[in-house]
C-alpha cells in the first residue's frame, strides 16, 4: 500500500514534467490561452518545489518555505504597486486572475516556485550561510532579467517610468532589477534559515528535479525569448545574469566536487 509520503514523492517528477511542458507551450499559444498557461505554470512549478521540499526535508520545512517566500514576496508587490518602492511605479492588468490589493494572488507563488531551486543550487555551490544567501539571492533575482520583459510584453503589467533601462530592454526600468535583488536577498535569507533549522528528513536529499528546473529555466528562457518572443536583448541579459550561478553549478554537476 502506497502511503501519502510516497504519493507526494512520486508527484515531484510529474509536476516538474508538467511545468516543463507548460513552458514549452508558452511561445506556441496566444491571447487568453497564454494568460491561463502562465498561471498554470506558476502553480505547477510552485507545487513541484513545495512537494520536493516536503518529501526531501519534511512537511514542516515545506510550510516554512511557503511562508518565507510567498509572504515577503507578495508584501513587496503590494508595497510596490501602492508606493513604487522598491521596484518603481507599475500596475498589474487583470490578465493573471484574481487580485488582492491590486496584485494577482498567483504572484505570491511565483516567488516560491523559483526560490527553492535557487536556494538548493546555492547550497551545492557554497558552504556558509552568508554565501548561500548571496548566491541564492542572485540566482533568484537574475531570473527576472527574463521574466519582466517577457510578461510586460504579454501585457501582464505596465511600468509608468521605464527609464533608465538596460540597453535593448526599454520596457523595464533599472529600479525594478534593484528592487528584485533586494527582495530576493530577503527571501533567500529566509529559505536558507528554514533549511538550516530543519530536522533532517533524509541524510542525502535527492535534489535532481529542482536542479533540472533551474538549468531548464535558464536555457529554455534564453531560447524562448531569443527565438520565439522577439526579445533578443532580454534573452542575452538573462542568459548572462543567470550564467554567473548556472555555469559554476553545471560544472559541479559534470565534474563533481
Amino acid at each position: 500500500m502506497v502511503d501519502a509520503g510516497e504519493r507526494l514523492g512520486r508527484s515531484v517528477p510529474l509536476l516538474s514534467g508538467l511545468t516543463i511542458a507548460g513552458q514549452i507551450g508558452y511561445p506556441l499559444v496566444h491571447g487568453a490561452t497564454r494568460d491561463r498557461l502562465t498561471v498554470a505554470v506558476v502553480v505547477l512549478f510552485a507545487a513541484a518545489s513545495l512537494a520536493h521540499a516536503a518529501t526531501s526535508r519534511g512537511v514542516r520545512l515545506a510550510v516554512g518555505l511557503l511562508a518565507v517566500t510567498a509572504v515577503p514576496g507578495f508584501a513587496a508587490e503590494l508595497l510596490g504597486v501602492h508606493t513604487g518602492v522598491p521596484f518603481g511605479r507599475y500596475t498589474y492588468t487583470d490578465a493573471l486572475g484574481v487580485r488582492l490589493g491590486g496584485v494577482p494572488v498567483v504572484i505570491a507563488l511565483a516567488w516560491t516556485m523559483f526560490a527553492w531551486p535557487a536556494a538548493l543550487v546555492a547550497r551545492r555551490l557554497v558552504r556558509t550561510y552568508r554565501a548561500r544567501v548571496l548566491v541564492g539571492g542572485w540566482a533568484l533575482a537574475s531570473w527576472d532579467l527574463f521574466l519582466d520583459p517577457q510578461l510586460v510584453a504579454a501585457g501582464h503589467w505596465r511600468w509608468r517610468f521605464p527609464a533608465p533601462h538596460l540597453p535593448g530592454v526599454d520596457t523595464v526600468p533599472l529600479t525594478n532589477y534593484l528592487g528584485w535583488l533586494l527582495v530576493a536577498l530577503i527571501v533567500s535569507a529566509g529559505v536558507q534559515a528554514v533549511v538550516d533549522g530543519r530536522n533532517p528528513a533524509a541524510a542525502s536529499p535527492d535534489d535532481r528535479w529542482p536542479y533540472a528546473l533551474f538549468v531548464w529555466t535558464w536555457l529554455s528562457s534564453t531560447l524562448a525569448l531569443g527565438a520565439f518572443l522577439h526579445l533578443g536583448a532580454a534573452a542575452a541579459w538573462g542568459f548572462a545574469g543567470m550564467a554567473l550561478v548556472a555555469v559554476p553549478f553545471v560544472r559541479t554537476v559534470v565534474v563533481g566536487r
